[in-house]
């Protein structure tokens, strides 16, 4: 009895979405409906790239890159918030903890860099279009794509395998809907303060200097399109750049809040409801932003559409 109380004390309990509030049941309906088009809209993406010989290009292997982080980050989340809701058993594993903690910090700061090698590709595109076939080559795009994968993994590994040393007091209960680095700590029985410090570093390293670089890159895209003489090859130009940019301030705009905002450790329904945006809210988003905006995604949807639509008639025409 002594091994079985000791082993459930490593558990923890997610209190889950909005603790104490009525309608729990309504939000988590939403969460589900979100997911399931978030699940819908970033596989029809990647397939809708992976299919058409006409998206076989720098840009969008780097959208569908984006498009399959979004699709794991709501996965490493949402499916076990679900699981805890509906059968009423809140309670997550130290080693079930520790890695949904990885894979929401892998997955984070990989979208993080990734969005900063996107505003570049943008940026060549737009203000060295003749060079850029060969300074965003397909092979150029891959390396991104891998050193946005391995920067990720590696900032999480350090991050993930530091946290979950720290010795817990008290209940384990987190108050939040997923397990996360900062309402870990909470529970610790050291002083943090240096561990705080180097959350700050990363952050500025993963937050404050790709979000100067993005802006950097913007600005003389801007500057680029003012001296554009026609009307046509300015909104061209616009329009390529409104999606990412959206994007960006949907991702980092609650994440600056969270991690760089004085006092965010003492509000912690903002912070949920900041996370909620982040995690969730956004991997749906995107492929809605990308596809509802950009005429040739657009089109090579219809194309697949027509083809499908077809061939579903020719069985009748053959009987």
């Amino acid at each position: 009895m002594e091994k079985g109380n000791e082993t459930l004390s490593t558990d923890f309990i997610l209190l889950g979405l909005f603790p104490g509030m009525r309608h729990t049941s309504l939000l988590v309906s939403v969460v589900l409906l979100i997911y399931t088009i978030a699940i819908t809209g970033n596989t029809t993406l990647i397939l809708l790239i992976w299919v058409d010989p006409h998206l076989h290009t720098s840009m969008y292997f780097l959208l569908s890159q984006l498009s399959l982080i979004d699709l794991a980050f709501i996965s490493s989340i949402v499916p076990k918030m679900l699981v805890n809701f509906f059968s009423g058993n809140r309670k997550i594993s130290l080693i079930g903890c520790g890695t949904q903690i990885f894979f929401t910090l892998t997955l984070g700061i990989a979208e993080c860099l990734l969005l900063t090698l996107m505003a570049y590709d943008r940026y060549v595109a737009i203000c060295n279009p003749l060079k850029y076939p060969i300074v965003i080559s397909h092979q150029v795009a891959q390396k991104m794509a891998i050193g946005s994968w391995v920067g990720g993994t590696l900032a999480s590994l350090a991050h993930t395998a530091y946290s979950m040393h720290f010795p817990l007091c008290g209940p384990r209960e987190l108050h939040h809907f997923f397990c996360e680095v900062k309402a870990i700590l909470k529970l610790s029985c050291e002083d943090i303060s240096a561990y705080e410090k180097g959350v700050v570093v990363t952050s500025i390293v993963v937050v404050l200097l790709p979000i100067s670089f993005i802006l950097t890159s913007y600005t003389l895209i801007f500057l680029q399109v003012l001296q554009i003489n026609s009307h046509e090859g300015r909104s061209k130009a616009l329009a390529t750049c409104s999606s990412h940019l959206t994007v960006v301030i949907f991702y980092y705009g609650p994440a600056m809040l969270i991690y760089m905002r004085p006092g965010s450790s003492h509000t912690p329904i903002l912070n949920e409801a900041l996370f909620m945006f982040d995690t969730i809210l956004t991997p749906m988003l995107n492929p809605l932003i990308y596809s509802l905006r950009n005429k040739e995604v657009l089109r090579s949807m219809k194309k697949v559409l027509r083809k499908c639509a077809i061939q579903n008639r020719l069985p009748y025409f053959n009987d």
